[in-house]
């Protein structure tokens, strides 16, 4: 190799030396000290170790308005490219706080806009990890239509590939919705926020103060607004989840998730299973015992636990083979559906749909929440939404009901099912038992020289007619009847054959689902 080309290398390599360095020691030292990674770090993190092949890394501005010339930083803020996750290759998206706060301009939007594109092409997970001031002001429409390139691609990988963003740090403005229209969004505590307008903004506008923490914590997008699906420690911790969560999921809606090896059942837990439920119909128990009484041991994977917690949906393995549980809980609004709660798992159903995950959903619910602020804000809008995707859904759809299933609530072969079970504890019918002798028996309860006891007496008579599986199962309504420990081993052979499940639908555009 002669001299020059010797200082040709040399020079390149330097200069990859400062492009890691992104916007500099001080930079960086300061990211350090918010107790955030940087682009590279976490990229090393995630990444199994030296897979990751960096793309349009030379890529900068264009422009120079208002002085951004004077920051010509190679890469443009966003680092982007494809490695190996647990041996599967994974595309990505970086954003770089120490350039330019991150922040979105047309070469950076253009570069992850292109490497969704590539995601897409190749039938492969997509990951953006999100750390920005939001658009580039400097750069005028430019920002603006690059972000619109951005999200035309998440509607177009949307179904197609599993999408996760991460929030480690700002997402601000209109770099909010492309998080949004991904299939996961995971916050830090304490580092991350997201909001469309920041604190002085709405301070101006409606004369509001709040903080950023108030506005766009990521708890109060855990609890409060429901965007956030899992809040992690540091980004350690979230960068730590997102694999975790990526072995549940296939590698695009052509294949199906991964098989793993399977974890048997303690069997204090499947044992467990027929005590759990009260005797008492109004009494509370934790759903989450019934899970882990059926599932492969330590599999079941929360999402949104601390949104509408009364209805619990996640991912698990049963077999090997991975699932997505819709349950109602119990323990909180006596597991009643309400706006939230529909919403939540109506989008957890589409996921699964669109991913070939099969479902299980666990059924103990006395209906929909009463109220009026319930009417008033759309829970018929908002339940149909969960109706809806049940019914659309092809996977296979496996339901046990293990006490209350009333009206509208019911989760039925009429509504696609492909099994439904029953324990023995189980109550179907089209209203609880209080609410049915209201109606039922109305006269005979007003005229009679002891309304107290007529009410008791009508009580006993329709629990004895309902409150049990019996009727449901003479009609052909349920499968079966089963013993609440043999769950998990009837589950099991039923959802064999219903792998190989194939569904033709009619020829459409899409259906208009009542967002």
């Amino acid at each position: 190799m002669d001299i020059k080309q010797q200082q040709l290398i040399a020079d390149l390599k330097s200069v990859k030396a400062q492009m890691r360095l992104g916007g500099g020691e001080n930079r960086i030292s300061a990211q350090h000290k918010r107790g955030k990674m940087t682009a590279y770090e976490r990229i090393e993190h995630l990444f199994d170790p030296d897979t990751f092949v960096e793309i349009g890394a030379f890529v900068m501005t264009r422009h120079s308005n208002f002085g951004e010339n004077s920051e010509r930083i190679a890469g443009d803020g966003v680092i982007t490219g494809f490695g190996k996750i647990f041996g599967r290759t994974v595309y990505a998206a970086v954003q770089d706080f120490t350039v330019m706060g991150g922040s979105v301009g047309e070469m950076h939007g253009q570069k992850i806009s292109n490497i969704m594109n590539q995601a897409i092409q190749n039938g492969c997970p997509f990951i953006s990890l999100n750390d920005s001031g939001g658009a580039r002001i400097q750069e005028g429409i430019s920002a603006v239509g690059s972000f619109a390139g951005i999200f035309l691609q998440n509607t177009r990988a949307s179904g197609v590939i599993p999408q996760i963003s991460v929030i480690m740090g700002h997402c601000a403005g209109g770099a909010v919705y492309s998080p949004c229209m991904s299939d996961f969004i995971i916050m830090v505590e304490n580092t991350s926020h997201m909001f469309i307008t920041g604190p002085q903004v709405i301070k101006t506008a409606t004369n509001e103060d709040v903080t950023m923490d108030e506005l766009g914590s990521s708890d109060v997008h855990a609890v409060k607004s429901g965007v956030c699906c899992k809040v992690c420690s540091d980004d350690e911790n979230a960068l730590n989840w997102v694999k975790i969560l990526l072995s549940y999921l296939p590698n695009n809606n052509l294949e199906s998730p991964p098989i793993t090896q399977t974890t048997e059942q303690n069997p204090e837990h499947i044992a467990a299973l027929n005590s759990v439920v009260p005797s008492s119909g109004n009494k509370p128990y934790n759903m989450l015992e019934v899970i882990n009484g059926i599932i492969d041991t330590g599999s079941f994977l929360e999402l949104y636990e601390n949104f509408a917690p009364n209805i619990i949906i996640g991912l698990a393995k049963l077999d090997g083979q991975t699932i997505g549980i819709v349950a109602n809980m119990p323990k909180n609004l006596a597991g009643c559906l309400d706006i939230n709660a529909s919403i939540k798992a109506a989008r957890f159903v589409r996921f699964c749909d669109a991913f070939n995950i099969p479902l299980l959903n666990l059924v103990d619910v006395p209906g929909c929440l009463p109220g009026v602020e319930q009417e008033h804000n759309g829970i018929i809008r908002h339940g149909a939404k969960l109706l809806y995707a049940y019914c659309e859904a092809t996977v296979p759809k496996l339901t046990v009901i293990l006490r209350k299933a009333y009206g509208g609530t019911y989760c039925s072969t009429h509504l696609g099912a492909d099994v439904v079970l029953a324990w023995p504890s189980a109550e179907i019918a089209v209203l609880g038992p209080e609410g049915a002798v209201s109606i039922m028996f109305k006269k005979e309860i007003e005229t009679a020289k002891d309304p107290v006891l007529k009410r008791e007496e009508c009580i006993k008579t329709y629990i004895d007619k309902f409150a049990n599986p019996n009727m449901a199962a003479e009609l052909g309504y349920i499968n079966d009847i089963i013993e609440p420990a043999q769950t998990r081993e009837i589950l099991i052979r039923y959802l064999t054959p219903l792998l190989h499940k194939r569904v033709d639908t009619p020829k459409r555009k899409h259906g208009n689902i009542p967002l």
